[in-house]
């Protein structure tokens, strides 16, 4: 059978010592009592034959009836030094432990406090509004710039398409926790997949010139409701806290975020 560990090794040595103080001062008490009774017998006066009280005379001590010093209190419980070691030692990791993962938490909530809520899309010219264009609607916006500009997530969102589409040559579309929608077309290069956890202002792709289109740009799109109706990207923006200037991005991507207050 395998020792058994310190800490209960320790405790056992703690009850053995304090039930051995208690069993001495039971004896001690015993011992007491008996002395007590012993004296006043020894005490009663021994009669002559005559009645007359007999001389006091001093008898020895029989063997064991003298009587025992005053008990003393019991000696107290010494514990072992290495009772509680093992115990001490989980406490203090598990405090350890405690600490470390309410710091983790702590820089994590900082981290997600300091992150934008709503960012531009990409930075360039903006060069096509939402409206009727040759007879149809263009339900997005077009920002125009140089091939492989970043174009970055408008929202936090999970990516629920990214790669080819029908006019777009790539598109990705990201759906927010609200149920917006946003949507980027004729991009060059992917940064992300289908099914991909992303954050507003995140890099998700190059700015291109795939598709339907007449020059290197980012088509973007925003649909609420579930990604059922579109709306204006320009007046959502500008609802987040975002300046989209008629002709350009205003701002450099320092100003480049907005929050979730409409």
């Amino acid at each position: 059978m395998p020792a058994p560990p310190t800490a209960l090794r320790g405790r056992a040595a703690v009850l053995a010592v304090a039930a051995g103080a208690a069993v001495s001062a039971a004896s001690a008490g015993s011992a007491l009592n008996a002395t007590g009774t012993h004296s006043a017998e020894a005490g009663d006066i021994a009669l002559l034959a005559n009645g007359e009280p007999a001389p006091a005379t001093t008898s020895p001590a029989a063997p064991g009836t003298s009587a025992p010093a005053t008990p003393s209190a019991p000696e107290p419980v010494v514990v072992p030094a290495s009772v509680g070691d093992a115990d001490t030692e989980s406490i203090h990791s598990a405090m350890l432990y405690a600490g470390t993962e309410i710091n983790a938490q702590r820089e994590i909530a900082e981290e997600q406090a300091r992150r934008p809520k709503i960012s531009l899309p990409a930075f360039g010219a903006f060069t096509s509004p939402y409206a009727m264009r040759w007879g149809t609607m263009h339900t997005g916006i077009d920002i125009a710039n140089v091939n492989g500009t970043p174009i970055l997530a408008a929202t936090d969102g999970v990516v629920i398409d990214a790669g080819p589409a029908q006019g777009f040559g790539n598109w990705i579309r990201i759906m927010s926790d609200d149920g917006t929608m946003t949507v980027y077309g004729h991009m060059e290069s992917l940064d992300v997949q289908e099914g991909q956890r992303v954050y507003a202002g995140q890099k998700i792709a190059g700015m291109g010139n795939l598709g339907f289109s007449t020059g290197t740009h980012l088509h973007f799109e925003v649909l609420i409701n579930g990604g059922k109706d579109h709306i204006d990207p320009v007046v959502w923006l500008a609802q987040h806290g975002l300046d989209l200037a008629t002709g350009s991005l205003a701002g450099s991507p320092d100003h480049a975020h907005g929050s979730l207050g409409s």
